[in-house]
């Protein structure tokens, strides 16, 4: 152990639930998630949320809820808000302790660089079957899919989504930048 590390204080879940503002938690360093989203994040993320929540409830997904962020705890020691969850199954604590089906992040210019990479390797060592990256400069959709335990990109003009308990879905893109 290195001189340094004796001296990086390492947090957990237990000191994380009694901070004020909002963070996220990677292995034990607490990164704060401020400044507050822009209108344009905002608009971006209730537009896919509302794509998935239409799409899921047209084809009676019952089993399958949209969610802005909340704790995804990974370890005790890393917690994430992912911008938008897909979770499939019962969440029964504070937090949601297991992989959701799917997570969506939205790049902004103080994230993008955590989002591309930490956060990108930690949804695929959690076996998140879909991981997309919405960059409002660019206004792309970025879909991964899980393959062999390596994220995949997906092409074509539409993606379709295979959940748990036979529900898939197709949600409409086509507006989300507008």
């Amino acid at each position: 152990m290195s001189v340094a590390n004796k001296f990086i204080p390492h947090y957990t879940y237990d000191d994380y639930v009694h901070w004020e503002g909002k963070w996220e938690l990677i292995d034990g360093f607490p990164i704060a998630m401020s400044p507050a989203p822009t209108p344009e994040h905002q608009k971006v993320a209730s537009e896919l949320r509302y794509a998935f929540v239409d799409s899921l409830k047209k084809k009676g997904c019952k089993n399958c809820h949209a969610y802005d962020p909340i704790d995804y705890m990974i370890a005790k020691d890393t917690i994430v808000q992912p911008d938008i969850l897909i979770v499939c199954e019962p969440i029964k604590k504070k937090y949601l302790d297991f992989p959701p089906a799917l997570v969506i992040e939205i790049l902004s210019p103080s994230t993008a660089l955590k989002d591309r990479n930490t956060k990108f390797e930690l949804y695929q060592q959690q076996g998140v079957k879909y991981f997309l990256i919405a960059d409002i400069d660019n206004k792309t959709i970025e879909t991964f899919l899980l393959t062999d335990a390596v994220y995949k990109i997906q092409t074509g003009p539409s993606v379709t989504f295979h959940l748990p308990d036979d529900c898939s879905i197709t949600p409409d893109f086509s507006t989300v930048f507008d």
